[in-house]
């Protein structure tokens, strides 16, 4: 059976529930995978989302910030919920499907705007907090598996709006982009975006700051679709839905989709 994933940091689901919802009724995806909760889970508006199909839910959440959920029309059972780097952060929760398929969903550090971990403590915590997740999945090979997320980092040169300009800026420094790259190839994580979508410039967040996103367009692709290889030729139709940033209210990240013929 095809199922299809959604990824999208929602910058707090409390205040954009109404957003959450109607993205579930116009797209209905089998699973949602939420970041940036900013809820702790108890607050979680689940009622709403089980009246419109999704009864199961597994999360880590925060009062505030950071926080992770995993919504789903299919049965899901919690496979584990990682503080990597001891940060005492709500950035990870892992979901097993019916299918034996395990569902990562991550929020990593945004890091700051200094990219020098000397000068800027939050630097250094994405850097060690991507060296955990280097580790966790050396010591544990994942299989059958798909990671999604906020991974704060856009790697490749047409996952940003002007790569020279942005070597410098958090997000997109090569110390980042090589720390991703050892992670991913330490599961390896096969970028289902990309592979889907081999070509041409493509983000998923444009700034709150620019008054003018869409037309300015100055986006990354931060937020991300992997599967593990043996499951990666199953996965097709990725797609970014850049309208939602100009619903009102928006999140400044748009959904992120991919479906899996498993």
């Amino acid at each position: 059976m095809p199922f299809t994933l959604a990824t999208w940091n929602i910058n707090s689901v409390r205040l954009r529930e109404d957003l959450v919802a109607r993205f579930l009724r116009e797209e209905g995806p089998d699973v949602l995978c939420l970041q940036e909760c900013k809820s702790p889970v108890d607050k979680i508006p689940r009622d709403q989302f089980a009246d419109l199909g999704y009864p199961h839910m597994v999360a880590r959440g925060q009062k505030g910030y950071n926080g992770v959920a995993i919504l789903s029309k299919l049965p899901l059972e919690e496979a584990g919920a990682e503080d990597h780097a001891d940060l005492g952060h709500a950035r990870h929760i892992a979901a097993r499907l019916e299918n034996g398929v395990v569902v990562h969903n991550f929020y990593v550090p945004a890091g700051g705007d200094i990219p020098d971990r000397e000068a800027n403590v939050k630097f250094g915590q994405k850097l060690d907090y991507l060296t955990a997740m280097r580790d966790a999945f050396h010591a544990d090979r994942p299989a059958r598996s798909i990671l999604v997320g906020d991974l704060n980092i856009a790697p490749r040169e047409d996952d940003v709006w002007d790569h020279r300009k942005l070597l410098k800026i958090v997000s997109h420094t090569p110390v980042e982009v090589e720390h991703l790259a050892q992670m991913q190839d330490a599961g390896a994580w096969v970028d289902i975006t990309r592979q889907d979508i081999p070509t041409g410039n493509l983000y998923s967040w444009w700034s709150y700051r620019s008054p003018d996103w869409d037309a300015a367009d100055k986006g990354r692709r931060l937020d991300h679709v992997w599967a593990t290889g043996d499951i990666a030729g199953a996965a097709h139709s990725s797609r970014v839905l850049r309208h939602v940033r100009g619903w009102e209210k928006p999140s400044d990240h748009a959904p992120v989709l991919a479906t899996f013929d498993l």
